[in-house]
Protein backbone atom coordinates (compact mmCIF):
# COMPACT_ATOMS: atom_id res chain seq x y z
CA UNK A 1 0.00 0.00 0.00
CA UNK A 2 1.03 3.26 -0.78
CA UNK A 3 2.12 5.92 2.07
CA UNK A 4 2.08 9.11 0.39
CA UNK A 5 3.30 12.28 2.99
CA UNK A 6 3.04 16.06 1.66
CA UNK A 7 4.61 18.58 3.55
CA UNK A 8 6.36 21.47 2.96
CA UNK A 9 9.81 23.66 4.87
CA UNK A 10 10.18 27.06 4.92
CA UNK A 11 13.44 28.46 1.78
CA UNK A 12 15.22 30.99 0.76
CA UNK A 13 13.47 34.38 1.72
CA UNK A 14 10.40 32.65 3.61
CA UNK A 15 9.09 31.35 0.60
CA UNK A 16 7.15 27.96 1.15
CA UNK A 17 8.67 24.81 -0.72
CA UNK A 18 6.19 21.57 -0.58
CA UNK A 19 7.69 18.33 -1.20
CA UNK A 20 6.50 14.35 -1.64
CA UNK A 21 7.61 11.23 0.30
CA UNK A 22 6.10 8.40 -1.48
CA UNK A 23 6.84 4.96 0.05
CA UNK A 24 5.79 1.84 -0.49
CA UNK A 25 7.91 -0.29 2.06
CA UNK A 26 7.76 1.15 5.47
CA UNK A 27 11.77 -1.01 6.34
CA UNK A 28 13.11 0.51 3.37
CA UNK A 29 16.51 1.89 3.69
CA UNK A 30 16.50 3.15 0.44
CA UNK A 31 15.64 6.65 -0.72
CA UNK A 32 15.49 8.21 -4.17
CA UNK A 33 15.51 12.35 -4.59
CA UNK A 34 14.15 13.82 -7.83
CA UNK A 35 15.24 17.11 -8.52
CA UNK A 36 12.97 18.17 -11.24
CA UNK A 37 13.76 21.50 -13.85
CA UNK A 38 12.57 24.80 -14.00
CA UNK A 39 9.51 24.24 -16.17
CA UNK A 40 9.77 20.21 -15.85
CA UNK A 41 8.01 19.04 -12.66
CA UNK A 42 7.62 16.04 -10.92
CA UNK A 43 4.81 15.38 -12.87
CA UNK A 44 6.63 15.30 -16.17
CA UNK A 45 7.09 11.51 -17.97
CA UNK A 46 11.04 11.60 -17.13
CA UNK A 47 10.13 11.71 -13.16
CA UNK A 48 6.71 10.41 -13.48
CA UNK A 49 7.89 6.79 -14.66
CA UNK A 50 11.07 7.12 -13.04
CA UNK A 51 9.34 7.46 -9.84
CA UNK A 52 8.10 3.92 -10.60
CA UNK A 53 11.05 2.39 -10.98
CA UNK A 54 12.33 3.26 -7.65
CA UNK A 55 9.30 2.32 -6.22
CA UNK A 56 9.69 -0.79 -7.57
CA UNK A 57 13.04 -1.24 -6.24
CA UNK A 58 11.46 -0.78 -2.76
CA UNK A 59 12.66 2.57 -2.59
CA UNK A 60 10.82 5.68 -0.87
CA UNK A 61 10.72 8.84 -3.56
CA UNK A 62 11.34 12.32 -2.62
CA UNK A 63 9.90 15.06 -4.82
CA UNK A 64 11.11 18.32 -4.22
CA UNK A 65 8.51 20.33 -5.59
CA UNK A 66 10.07 23.98 -5.90
CA UNK A 67 8.94 26.49 -8.25
CA UNK A 68 10.78 29.13 -9.22
CA UNK A 69 8.75 30.45 -12.20
CA UNK A 70 6.18 31.82 -9.93
CA UNK A 71 5.45 35.56 -9.21
CA UNK A 72 7.36 35.50 -5.80
CA UNK A 73 10.70 35.26 -8.21
CA UNK A 74 9.69 37.32 -10.61
CA UNK A 75 12.32 40.38 -9.32
CA UNK A 76 15.04 37.70 -8.15
CA UNK A 77 18.20 37.75 -10.47
CA UNK A 78 19.53 34.40 -11.58
CA UNK A 79 21.82 34.13 -8.30
CA UNK A 80 19.35 34.51 -6.26
CA UNK A 81 17.51 31.89 -7.64
CA UNK A 82 20.56 29.75 -7.86
CA UNK A 83 21.00 30.44 -3.75
CA UNK A 84 17.27 29.75 -3.21
CA UNK A 85 17.48 26.31 -5.25
CA UNK A 86 20.67 25.18 -3.18
CA UNK A 87 18.90 26.54 -0.01
CA UNK A 88 15.49 24.99 -0.70
CA UNK A 89 16.83 21.81 -1.62
CA UNK A 90 19.38 21.34 1.28
CA UNK A 91 16.63 22.57 3.56
CA UNK A 92 13.96 19.75 2.46
CA UNK A 93 16.86 17.25 2.67
CA UNK A 94 18.05 17.76 6.26
CA UNK A 95 14.46 17.84 7.03
CA UNK A 96 13.28 14.08 4.94
CA UNK A 97 17.19 12.91 6.56
CA UNK A 98 16.08 14.10 10.15
CA UNK A 99 13.16 12.07 10.42
CA UNK A 100 14.12 8.81 8.32
CA UNK A 101 16.89 6.13 8.38
CA UNK A 102 18.27 5.85 4.95
CA UNK A 103 21.38 4.14 3.34
CA UNK A 104 20.91 3.30 0.06
CA UNK A 105 20.53 6.82 -2.25
CA UNK A 106 19.79 7.83 -5.62
CA UNK A 107 20.13 11.85 -6.35
CA UNK A 108 18.11 12.29 -9.99
CA UNK A 109 18.40 15.82 -11.62
CA UNK A 110 17.17 17.36 -14.74
CA UNK A 111 18.55 20.80 -15.80
CA UNK A 112 18.01 23.34 -13.49
CA UNK A 113 17.65 20.81 -10.70
CA UNK A 114 21.10 19.67 -11.71
CA UNK A 115 22.60 22.93 -10.03
CA UNK A 116 21.05 21.66 -6.74
CA UNK A 117 22.73 17.83 -7.26
CA UNK A 118 26.22 19.15 -7.80
CA UNK A 119 25.76 21.53 -4.80
CA UNK A 120 24.62 18.06 -2.91
CA UNK A 121 27.08 15.73 -3.84
CA UNK A 122 29.64 16.68 -1.04
CA UNK A 123 26.50 15.70 1.58
CA UNK A 124 27.97 13.10 3.64
CA UNK A 125 25.51 10.68 3.26
CA UNK A 126 26.19 10.91 -0.20
CA UNK A 127 29.38 8.96 -0.15
CA UNK A 128 28.29 6.09 -2.01
CA UNK A 129 25.03 7.49 -3.93
CA UNK A 130 24.26 6.68 -7.15
CA UNK A 131 23.92 10.08 -9.67
CA UNK A 132 21.83 10.12 -12.74
CA UNK A 133 22.15 13.73 -14.79
CA UNK A 134 19.30 14.12 -17.08
CA UNK A 135 19.65 17.12 -19.68
CA UNK A 136 22.40 18.75 -17.59
CA UNK A 137 23.35 22.37 -17.98
CA UNK A 138 27.21 21.58 -19.36
CA UNK A 139 27.56 25.06 -19.68
CA UNK A 140 28.07 25.95 -15.91
CA UNK A 141 31.35 25.46 -14.59
CA UNK A 142 29.78 24.25 -10.92
CA UNK A 143 27.72 21.67 -12.70
CA UNK A 144 29.93 20.00 -15.17
CA UNK A 145 33.01 20.21 -12.76
CA UNK A 146 30.60 17.82 -10.63
CA UNK A 147 30.07 15.38 -13.26
CA UNK A 148 33.42 15.32 -14.97
CA UNK A 149 35.52 14.82 -11.60
CA UNK A 150 32.38 12.45 -9.60
CA UNK A 151 33.73 9.40 -8.62
CA UNK A 152 30.17 8.51 -7.95
CA UNK A 153 28.71 5.65 -10.40
CA UNK A 154 26.38 8.02 -12.24
CA UNK A 155 24.41 8.15 -15.49
CA UNK A 156 24.14 10.78 -17.81
CA UNK A 157 22.19 11.70 -20.40
CA UNK A 158 21.60 14.78 -23.15
CA UNK A 159 20.28 15.26 -26.33
CA UNK A 160 22.28 16.95 -29.20
CA UNK A 161 19.59 19.15 -30.12
CA UNK A 162 19.97 20.28 -26.33
CA UNK A 163 21.26 23.79 -26.22
CA UNK A 164 22.85 23.06 -23.32
CA UNK A 165 24.79 20.21 -25.20
CA UNK A 166 28.85 21.11 -25.92
CA UNK A 167 30.37 19.03 -27.78
CA UNK A 168 33.42 19.21 -25.98
CA UNK A 169 32.37 19.05 -22.64
CA UNK A 170 30.23 15.75 -22.92
CA UNK A 171 33.60 14.42 -24.68
CA UNK A 172 35.40 15.08 -21.47
CA UNK A 173 32.16 13.16 -19.23
CA UNK A 174 33.09 10.02 -21.82
CA UNK A 175 36.48 10.13 -19.84
CA UNK A 176 34.97 9.48 -16.28
CA UNK A 177 34.90 5.55 -15.80
CA UNK A 178 32.39 5.76 -13.15
CA UNK A 179 29.84 7.53 -15.31
CA UNK A 180 27.95 5.82 -18.13
CA UNK A 181 27.19 8.89 -20.58
CA UNK A 182 24.33 8.92 -23.09
CA UNK A 183 23.84 11.02 -25.92
CA UNK A 184 20.26 10.85 -27.87
CA UNK A 185 20.20 12.04 -31.19
CA UNK A 186 17.56 14.46 -32.44
CA UNK A 187 16.67 14.71 -28.96
CA UNK A 188 15.75 17.72 -27.18
CA UNK A 189 15.71 19.54 -23.79
CA UNK A 190 12.87 17.45 -22.58
CA UNK A 191 14.37 14.41 -24.12
CA UNK A 192 11.95 14.52 -26.87
CA UNK A 193 11.96 14.82 -30.64
CA UNK A 194 10.59 17.72 -31.73
CA UNK A 195 7.21 17.12 -34.33
CA UNK A 196 7.50 13.49 -33.80
CA UNK A 197 5.40 12.72 -30.25
CA UNK A 198 5.10 8.66 -31.28
CA UNK A 199 9.06 8.62 -31.89
CA UNK A 200 9.22 10.73 -28.48
CA UNK A 201 7.32 8.12 -26.64
CA UNK A 202 9.72 5.36 -28.10
CA UNK A 203 12.60 7.66 -26.90
CA UNK A 204 10.87 8.10 -23.40
CA UNK A 205 10.89 3.96 -22.94
CA UNK A 206 14.54 3.44 -23.75
CA UNK A 207 15.19 6.01 -21.66
CA UNK A 208 13.82 4.61 -18.32
CA UNK A 209 15.31 1.40 -19.25
CA UNK A 210 18.47 2.72 -18.92
CA UNK A 211 17.42 4.00 -15.77
CA UNK A 212 16.07 1.19 -14.48
CA UNK A 213 18.86 -1.12 -15.14
CA UNK A 214 21.44 1.22 -13.35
Amino acid sequence: MMKIITDSVTGFKDATIPYTLLSKNSSTKSLAIMLPGLGYTAQGPLFHYSTGVFLNKNADVLHINYQYNTAFYESFTNEEIDEALKRDVRNVIDTVLSAHTYSVFYLIGKSLGTIALASELGRTAFFDAKVIWLTPLLNREDVFGSIVKSKKRGLCMIGDKDPYYKEDRFQQLKDNPTLNSVLIPEANHSLELDGDPVGSVDLLKAVIAKIEAF
